[in-house]
């Protein structure tokens, strides 16, 4: 195939994904309130994503903490400067790695199901059948999944905060940290900002990692190939999504605005 042919066919791909990422989410935030979904769904919704996902997050979280304890030590100490460990850990956890592996873990894990069980819908006729009934299928399948994705991400990011810190906590302890210098760094080197800041790049991968389920899998085609790539597809295009607003809002919030 000729080259150029190939990358047009691709840019052309991706804006008409991007184009179905946007048609879903504009229905499903103006259906919100003037549609119809169902409140029963979004509690299971919340379960699914939060609770369910609980356990492999506190997983990773915590032994990406002790990852950054055990690179960062032997530098520190090496240089004399045990006082900043808990402080850097910290920082490297809120600002950075809790939102990202949060996202990471929950488009994998979620993000596939939800396209998965929207694709079977559509492939079995469930949707058609909503439409039967006078509903908006996207209004009613989506709200309460993009809904439950952005109150649950924050939680979880938040869960992983405390996981990852304590991990890095007890690696410094267990090598002879004096504890009070982990916490006085914490405190001389965090601010809410920084706070504020991962929990709002959670948020907004939330956001995008229940879109692009629900888009993908709104666009599975007929059969199993059909829902197994689009499936797929979510965990792809979620992950991506993720990566690159990363660097956008890591940029926005705190690119040369914070030291």
């Amino acid at each position: 195939m000729n080259p150029v042919l190939w990358i047009g066919e691709q840019s052309i791909s991706i804006v008409e994904t991007l184009g179905q990422f946007t048609l879903v989410l504009g229905r499903s935030f103006t259906g919100l309130f003037t549609g119809v979904w169902s409140r029963s769904d979004f509690s299971e919704q919340l379960e699914r994503i939060g609770v369910s996902s609980v356990l492999m997050v506190a997983i990773t979280s915590g032994f990406m903490g002790m990852v950054m304890a055990v690179q960062t030590l032997d530098q520190f100490v090496r240089f004399g400067a045990t006082g900043y460990i808990g402080g850097v850990i910290a920082l490297s956890m809120v600002r950075e790695m809790s939102p990202v592996l949060t996202g990471l873990v929950v488009s994998g894990r979620v993000g596939a199901a939800m396209a998965a069980e929207i694709g079977s819908m559509k492939v079995s006729e469930q949707l058609d059948a909503l439409r039967t009934f006078g509903l908006d299928e996207v209004v009613f399948v989506s709200c309460p999944r993009i809904m439950a994705g952005i109150v649950m991400l924050p939680v979880l990011t938040i869960f992983s905060f405390i996981v990852g810190i304590g991990g890095g906590f007890l690696y410094v302890a267990a090598h002879g940290v004096n504890p009070f210098l982990f916490k006085q760094s914490m405190e001389a080197l965090m601010e809410p900002y920084d706070l504020l800041g991962g929990l709002l790049k959670a948020l907004v991968f939330g956001l995008l990692i229940t879109v692009s389920a629900c888009s993908q899998g709104f666009a599975a085609e007929k059969g199993a190939r059909g829902v197994g790539s689009a499936t797929t597809r979510a965990v792809v295009w979620g992950n991506m999504l993720i990566l690159v607003f990363n660097y956008i809002l890591s940029t926005l919030l705190f690119g040369g605005i914070k030291g």
